[in-house]
């Protein structure tokens, strides 16, 4: 039983989905904060960063377990983030057509009684389907993947754009790595189930 107040910082409805399905009662704010890379900034230190930003950004709610999280795709060095607009997914799925992926996610746990934030990474190898102009342009036309890293949804039809998934934890595919989450929470001593 977790006896704790849990804020999710985040918008993301797919991952208060993920919390809500595991049995998780929690409070979610968007936090605001510029998530613009630095210069030179590695995928997984961008995500870590971010993430922990998104945790501090509710830090003035006392006694509380915040959890901020943040995704990014690179595929060939390139980092994508969640596309703009139509011609930008268009772009990104044709970068990843017949390639790998590697998805990073950040995951913070920020305890405002404590101040202590735990922060990890987490990996999720993808490899594409060989995708024509034709399946890539009815795909977003169809989803409009704009609020989705990489611009796939793989919680619909864009799961069959893919042809092989690699992860420790299948909720990391979509923003959330859960079984890291829980060892975070276990971490400041809160029991689960």
């Amino acid at each position: 039983m977790i006896s704790r107040r849990i804020i999710l910082a985040s918008s993301s409805p797919y991952r208060r989905e993920i919390l809500k399905k595991a049995g998780f009662d929690i409070e979610w704010h968007a936090p605001s904060i510029d998530e613009t890379p630095r210069d030179g900034e590695p995928a997984w230190d961008l995500v870590q960063r971010l993430s922990r930003q998104k945790a501090e950004a509710l830090s003035h709610h006392a006694d509380s377990l915040v959890i901020g999280s943040d995704q990014v795709a690179e595929c060939g060095g390139e980092i994508f983030g969640k596309p703009a607009n139509r011609a930008e997914a268009i772009r990104q799925l044709a970068r990843a057509s017949g390639s790998v992926v590697l998805l990073h996610t950040g995951l913070a746990l920020l305890n405002t009684r404590t101040g202590r934030c735990q922060v990890v990474h987490e990996l999720c190898e993808i490899v594409y389907r060989p995708l024509s102009r034709q399946i890539i342009e009815s795909y977003v036309d169809r989803e409009s993947p704009y609020d989705s890293c990489g611009s796939v949804r793989i919680e619909g039809p864009g799961i069959t754009l893919l042809k092989r998934v690699k992860s420790d934890d299948p909720n990391t595919l979509m923003g959330l790595p859960l079984l890291r989450l829980v060892d975070l929470l276990e971490s400041e001593g809160i029991k689960i189930g």
